[in-house]
Parts: structure tokens; sequence; C-alpha cells
């Protein structure tokens, strides 16, 4: 069978990973070159220098609710892009070795059969990822357009409240800087996306593993050839071991972006619907409030649903040494066996700290507290 390609489902994820400057070439981290200044430069002036403005500005328009309110939501989430690269950068070396990982032989499907089983995951997790990006394209159009459409009583309005060391009302200034928060806001929702769609692609790559795991389980006595069982279930246990490490690994290097993730999406998620019942109704501002609201949904949705799915496949594996042919096995393997099956009976399960399980529950516990904020930002307006 033909070596299948794990990193291809992702190409254009880490094209677009390249491009903001959290992929360096091949298998090497951060070098002395010109992609390294590259990073330096882009991260300075488009992801930080665009946040540094924005919360500069928070501290003239402190008393101004409705003001600060507009100004919260965009910033937390492109705080959290700002961490998101951050921790990418400090884990490459991680993440450079979680690819060499899956190109081992232990990683490949074994057959056709194995091969069908799990292309489900990656046709779920591209659905994701297009209606991510959908979202949060249609979030970035509104807000890039609704200054100029939505006619504001400002004469030089700009897509977002932030205070510069120039003067924005008059030209070019003004111009340069509407082009600048621009680019700035497609650098951070290209980076935060990116690193979102990356650690959901891990996830589903864990499950997947563990699918071919529990295949090779049902079916590991299944050849007469008189091929020694104990080193199938040997084989069996040191993949076992590997998709547990790489499990470890890659909720290592996601533990600090989805605990900040989750709590910045409950935040502004809240702010986000609070915000689209004091703007004009279906205006420009209103659906980029939209947009923005179902992408955080899709992006908090695709941490819990692939953490979930990771903590039901990898219960899977102790039904399917029970479902494989054992009863005619030496005394011998079926020792080994009860060892791997107390080995295996705690489930795999993808964790923010160890404060938050990437599950379902997680997600409708999110959505509760978002609304919370909704209805007290509602209350606290109304008084």
């Amino acid at each position: 069978m033909e070596k299948f390609d794990w990193q291809k489902i992702i190409k254009t994820n880490i094209l677009k990973l390249k491009i903001v400057g959290l992929w360096p070439s091949g298998n090497e981290t951060y070098q002395f070159n010109l992609y390294t200044l590259w990073v330096i430069l882009s991260i300075t002036f488009l992801n930080f220098g665009h946040n540094f403005f924005q919360m500069v500005n928070m501290i003239y328009i402190f008393n101004d609710l409705h003001k600060i309110i507009q100004t919260t939501y965009v910033t937390l989430s492109e705080i959290a892009g700002l961490l998101k690269a951050y921790y990418v950068i400090r884990n490459m070396k991680t993440l450079k070795g979680l690819m060499v990982t899956l190109r081992s032989d232990l990683f490949q499907p074994k057959n056709a059969k194995q091969l069908a089983m799990i292309k489900p995951s990656f046709f779920f997790w591209r659905v994701n990822y297009f209606m991510y990006w959908m979202m949060s394209g249609g979030a970035i159009f509104f807000w890039s357009i609704y200054p100029v459409l939505d006619k504001t009583n400002n004469d030089f309005p700009l897509p977002f409240l932030a205070w510069y060391p120039w003067s924005t009302k008059k030209w070019p200034q003004y111009q340069l800087t509407y082009l600048y928060q621009i680019f700035g806001l497609l650098f951070i929702a290209t980076t935060a996306i990116s690193v979102d769609t990356l650690i959901a692609a891990l996830n589903v790559y864990i499950g997947a593993q563990f699918d071919i795991l529990c295949d090779d389980l049902k079916h590991i006595f299944d050849d007469d050839t008189g091929c020694d069982l104990n080193k199938k279930l040997i084989h069996c246990v040191h993949h076992h071991r590997e998709i547990v490490r790489f499990a470890l690994n890659t909720n290592k290097f996601a533990n600090w972006i989805v605990l900040a993730q989750f709590f910045v999406s409950a935040v502004t998620i809240g702010i986000t619907l609070f915000q689209m019942t004091v703007v004009i109704p279906l205006s420009g501002e209103f659906f980029s409030c939209l947009s923005f609201t179902f992408a955080m949904c899709v992006e908090i949705f695709m941490y819990c649903w692939f953490g979930n799915e990771i903590e039901l496949k990898s219960v899977n594996i102790v039904d399917s040494i029970f479902k494989s042919n054992w009863l005619n096995t030496s005394l011998e393997v079926k020792r080994n066996m009860i060892f791997f099956v107390m080995r295996c009976r705690r489930p795999m399960k993808m964790s923010a700290l160890n404060l938050f399980y990437l599950s379902l529950d997680t997600f409708m516990r999110i959505m509760r507290t978002a609304w919370s904020y909704f209805a007290l930002l509602h209350q606290v307006s109304s008084r």
C-alpha cells in the first residue's frame, strides 16, 4: 500500500502559517536568516502594534461604556492571537517533532479499509475549516467596509477605535492608518485561525490513530499462518504508547492556547451579542458582529468536538481487544492482553491545564457562560 501523507491534509494550513511567519521550512526551527527577520518585523508591527494602539486608546475612553465594549471584544481576540503566535514559536521544535512522528511507519494505515475508516474525520475537519474561514472572512469584510458604508458621524472613521501618535484626521495619514488596521486584522486573523485549525487537525490525527489501533486489535488474531501473536500484541502496545506520547505533546503545546481561548470566547461572544443589540440593525457593523459570533462558536466547537472524539475513540480500545478472536490463544498471550487492558482502562482526555476538558459538555458550558455575560451587560445597560 502506498504511504499515506498525513501532512498533505493540512498543506493549506501550513502554507498560511508560513506566510505569517509561524512555520520554518522543512524540519527546522528558527535560524538566523531572513525568515526569522520577517517573523520579528511582522509580529512586532502587525500583531503587537495593532493590539498596542487599541489598548492605549482604552485609557481615553474609559468612562464611555459603549466604546469600551466596542473595543474590548475585538482586542481580547487579538491578544489571544498574539498569545497563539508566541506559543507556536516557543513550541516549534515540538510541532516539527509531531510531524516527524506522523511520517513514521507505525502511524501508517495498514490497508484500504483503515484508510476509508479515517477519512470521515478529515472530511468533517475540512467542513469546520471552511466554515471557520468563511465566518471569519465575513467579519473581516464587514469590519473593513462598515465605517464607509454606514456613514458614521465621524468625518474620518476607522474600523477600530485606536490611539496613534500621529493625526488620523487628514490625508494621507487617515488612508494609511485605515490600511494598517486592515492589514493588521488580516495578519492576526490568519495567525489565530491557522493555529486553531492546526490544533484541531492534530486532535483529528490522534483520533484517527486510535481508529487504526482498534482495527488492528480486532483482527490481531485472525491470521492463522502461525506468526508470533505476542509480537503482534507488543507492536500494538508500542503503537498505543506512541499515540499517548503524541497526544501528550499536542496537549503540552496547546494547553495555554486552549485555556486562553475558552476564557476569551466566553467573554467575547457575550459582548458581541450585546453589541448587536445596540448597533443599527442590518448595518455593516451588525453583520460584522454576527459573522464574528458565528466564527467564535465554530472555533470553540472545533476544539471541543475533536477533543471529545479522542476520549470516545480511546475508550474503544478495550472493546476492540475483547472483540478479537482471543479465545484460542495461549495463556501467555491472554496474560499480556490483560496487562494491556489494564493500561488502556482510562480514556485519553485532552485538556486545558487539567482545568477544562475538551468535550461537548465544556462547549455547552462556554455557551451558557457567554449568554450570562450578555444578560449581565444588557441589564447594566438598561439601568
